[in-house]
C-alpha cells in the first residue's frame, strides 16, 4: 500500500475519496449507529459499491453545511 492510501486509510491529513461508514462516523465523531440512522433518512448521501456502502467525502460537509444552516434558523425564529 502506498503512503497515500495509508495516510487516508489511518486518518492522515490527505482524506479518502469514498468512507466507509466507520470512517465517516469517526470523521463526524458520532457513533456508527448514528452515522447509519443518518444514511437511512437520506440525510447523508451513500453509495453501493459492490456489495459495500460507501460515503463520498463531500456528502459529510454537506451534511454538516445543512445543519448548520438549520440550526441557524432555528435560533432566528426563536
Amino acid at each position: 500500500m502506498t503512503t497515500d492510501k495509508l495516510s487516508a486509510v489511518d486518518g492522515g491529513s490527505t482524506p479518502g475519496l469514498l468512507l466507509t461508514v466507520e470512517e465517516a462516523a469517526k470523521r463526524l465523531r458520532i457513533g456508527r449507529t448514528l452515522m447509519y440512522a443518518l444514511i437511512r433518512s437520506g440525510e447523508v448521501e451513500s453509495i453501493p459499491v459492490g456489495r459495500l456502502r460507501r460515503i463520498p467525502a463531500e456528502c459529510l460537509d454537506e451534511y454538516v453545511k445543512r445543519a448548520r444552516a438549520a440550526n441557524r434558523s432555528k435560533n432566528s425564529a426563536a
